[in-house]
């Protein structure tokens, strides 16, 4: 499975978000909370849902820490600010180099991430940069079944070329 590699440019969020870590999970709640108070975003761009990880620094992707915490957020992308719900919050998703995975199949199946940072990304001319990871999910995504569509979004970089001389 072979990612398109795409710049993004910055967009604005609004949305709910939970520390938890892999050991901890709370998406269920997070989304719960999120779903039946989205329609009191009235700044939309999209009917998109962003699921957005936001990972320490140290956060190691091949020994995973099931004790890791990171931030998980739940939201929609706006046109502005201007009105914010209660209980939510605002986020900026920084702009810039992004491999995007087509995934087709159940969202708790980890085999496409352990591909993804396991597989994938080591043989590629890529490394990881520090930025949020997200899915996107949009018209074909349905929860809990293997008919699902999403897009992953990995940030990358080029990999830095070590100089011989």
């Amino acid at each position: 499975m072979q990612p398109r590699i795409e710049t993004l440019k910055e967009k604005k969020l609004i949305g709910k978000r939970l520390t938890m870590s892999l050991a901890d999970n709370q998406t269920s709640k997070l989304w719960q909370s999120f779903m039946p108070r989205r329609k009191e975003i009235k700044n939309n761009l999209s009917t998109e849902l962003f699921s957005i990880r936001v990972y320490p620094h140290s956060f190691d992707f091949i020994n995973f820490n099931l004790n890791a915490e990171f931030a998980k957020w739940a939201a929609v992308e706006v046109s502005n600010f201007d009105i914010v719900p209660t209980e939510m919050e605002t986020f900026i998703l920084t702009g810039g180099l992004y491999a995007v995975f087509l995934y087709k199949g159940l969202n708790t199946d980890d085999k496409i991430f352990r591909y993804i940072y396991g597989t994938w990304l080591p043989a590629s001319n890529y490394s990881l940069d520090n930025r949020p990871h997200f899915e996107i999910l949009g018209e074909k995504y349905k929860n809990n079944d293997p008919a699902s569509e999403e897009e992953i979004w990995i940030p990358v970089k080029p990999k830095q070329v070590r100089n011989t001389n």
